[in-house]
C-alpha cells in the first residue's frame, strides 16, 4: 500500500466517523440513516448520467453488494435496538476486518504478509479496546445485542469483499461506487417510506440537513475505500478503514465531552502501531 493510498483511506475513515456521528446525534437513528442513504443516492445521479453504466463484469458483484448492504442495515438497526451504541459500533466494526481476512483466504485464496496480518490484529485489538473504555474491562453486552453486532460484522465483511472485487472487475471503480449508492439509496428510501409513512414529512424537515451532509460524507468515504481496494489488498484497506472508530472517539470527546482516559490512550497507541505495521508490510 502506497503512502498516497494510506492517507486516502485514513481520510475516508474520518468521513465515515463523521457521518456515523451525525446518525448518533439524532433521535431516530434509522430515519437518519435513511436520509443519509437517500441523499448519497441523489448526489450520485448527476455523475451517473455523465459516466453511464458499470461494466458487465461488475454487475453480479454490484447485485451481491446491494443484498449484503440490506443485511448489514437490518442487523445494525437490530443491534442498536438491543445494545449500547458505544459498544455495538466498536464490536461490529472491530471484528469485521478479521472476518474479511478469513473469508478472503477461504473464498478467494487471498493472503497477506505476516507483518501485515499482525498489523491488522493490532488495529482490531485497539478498536475493541475502545468498547471497554471506562468500563473496567467489563463488556456489558450479551445475548441478542452481541449476536446482532457480530452479524453486522459478517455482512460488513461480505460487502467489503464484494465491492473490492467489483471495483477490480469494473472498468471504472467510480462508476461502480455511484451505482452502488444509487441502488442502496432506492432500497432504503422505499423502506423508510413504508415505515414512516405517517410522519415522513416531519422527519424530512428535521433530518434533511444532517442527511445531506451525511450523504456527501458517506459517498466520499466509501467511494475512496472502494477505489483503494482496487489499488491495494482488500483486507488491508478494510482494516485501516476501521480507524474510523478512533476518529469517532475523538469526535465524542470534543462534542460530547467524554473523558480521554488511559484505556483510550492505549487504544490509540495500539491502533496507530497496527497502521504503521500494515504500511511497512506492503
Amino acid at each position: 500500500m502506497t503512502t498516497y493510498v494510506l492517507l486516502a483511506v485514513l481520510f475516508a475513515a474520518f468521513c465515515h466517523a463523521t457521518w456515523n456521528a451525525l446518525v448518533k446525534f439524532g433521535n431516530d437513528r434509522f430515519f437518519g440513516l435513511v436520509m443519509i442513504s437517500f441523499f448519497s443516492g441523489v448526489l450520485a445521479i448527476p455523475a451517473i448520467f455523465w459516466l453511464g453504466l458499470p461494466s458487465p463484469q461488475a454487475m453480479h458483484w454490484l447485485a451481491l453488494s446491494v443484498l449484503f448492504h440490506i443485511g448489514y442495515t437490518y442487523f445494525l438497526s437490530q443491534a442498536y435496538t438491543h445494545g449500547d451504541l458505544s459498544q455495538i459500533y466498536p464490536i461490529s466494526r472491530g471484528s469485521a476486518p478479521l472476518i474479511t481476512a478469513l473469508l478472503g483466504a477461504v473464498l478467494f485464496n487471498e493472503f497477506i504478509p505476516l507483518m501485515g496480518f499482525i498489523g491488522i490484529l493490532l488495529i482490531i485489538s485497539g478498536v475493541l479496546l475502545i468498547a471497554f473504555a471506562g468500563r473496567k474491562f467489563q463488556l456489558n453486552i450479551k445475548g441478542k445485542a452481541l449476536t446482532f453486532a457480530l452479524c453486522t460484522a459478517f455482512f460488513t465483511a461480505c460487502y467489503t469483499l464484494s465491492d473490492g472485487h467489483g471495483a477490480r472487475a469494473s472498468e471504472d471503480p467510480v462508476v461502480y461506487t455511484l451505482w452502488l449508492f444509487l441502488l442502496n439509496g432506492i432500497v432504503l428510501t422505499i423502506s423508510g417510506i413504508i415505515k414512516y409513512r405517517t410522519t415522513l414529512v416531519l422527519g424530512i424537515q428535521q433530518y434533511w440537513r444532517s442527511g445531506l451532509l451525511g450523504g456527501l460524507m458517506q459517498l466520499v468515504s466509501y467511494g475512496i475505500a472502494i477505489w483503494a481496494m482496487s489499488q491495494a489488498p482488500i483486507v488491508m484497506v478494510a482494516a485501516i478503514r476501521e480507524t474510523s472508530v478512533l476518529f469517532a472517539m475523538f469526535l465524542s470527546i470534543v462534542f460530547l465531552k467524554e473523558k480521554f482516559n488511559l484505556m483510550r490512550v492505549l487504544a490509540c497507541i495500539v491502533i496507530l502501531s497496527g497502521v504503521l505495521l500494515a504500511k511497512l508490510s506492503s
